[in-house]
């Protein structure tokens, strides 16, 4: 009895835990925190949102209006950060430089194809998270991570400018640490030992024979 209520309090513990992680990973991306800088088809992302939002808005899977809307929360926070104003909904495309989204060059983010697909996981993961955590969050995270590893550190471009640089910010250690802790694990099976194997009882027929 003592082994089964210690399991189930640390699956408790365990399940708030991936709660509790799995909103913030939700804060950071939905609010757009910066995570990291590199260079995408709007011209400078710093978050999978951007990253994100400008191929929606190419490819035109999404309508835009569903694309707006999940900019707009991290427009509103960024706004009221920096000049305590809140954007217009109808200036969101101009605020991440969306207008010309279309006629930019596809290049750019075919060189970072990990980046990419990687925020498309984490966009995807932070919603689904908050309703049923999962491991989506932390396979997008990975990729990211890959991506920025590969371009700053695999690829060692003679010039570089400064200002389109890759770069990571200390809040994507964060991001990691949220999206492995959101993770469900069935703590039963982690602490479930192998089973007991039943003792072999003597029939009483071979009992009663022997005492013969």
């Amino acid at each position: 009895m003592a082994n089964v209520s210690a399991v189930s309090t640390s699956k408790g513990r365990w399940s708030n835990l991936s709660k509790y992680a799995s909103r913030i990973f939700f804060v950071l991306i939905f609010l757009q925190v910066p995570l990291f800088r590199v260079p995408c088809r709007s011209g400078i992302c710093s978050t999978p949102m951007q990253v994100t939002s400008s191929q929606l808005i190419f490819s035109e899977i999404f309508p835009l209006p569903l694309v707006k809307a999940m900019l707009y929360p991290g427009a509103v926070a960024n706004g009221l950060m920096t000049s305590r104003t809140v954007p217009s909904w109808d200036n969101l495309l101009n605020v991440y430089n969306l207008i010309n989204v279309k006629e930019a060059s596809a290049v750019t983010d075919l060189q970072r194809l990990e980046v990419l697909a990687g925020s498309y996981f984490s966009v995807a993961g932070a919603l689904i998270g908050i309703l049923k955590p999962g491991r989506m969050s932390m396979f997008g995270t990975l990729l990211i991570v890959w991506g920025l590893i590969k371009e700053g550190i695999l690829t060692k471009p003679t010039k570089v400018d400064p200002e389109r640089a890759v770069y990571v910010y200390p809040t994507m250690l964060l991001a990691l640490v949220c999206s492995f802790l959101s993770v469900k694990y069935d703590m039963k099976k982690v602490t479930r030992g192998a089973p007991s194997r039943p003792v072999a009882k003597p029939l009483q027929s071979s009992s009663k024979a022997k005492l013969k």
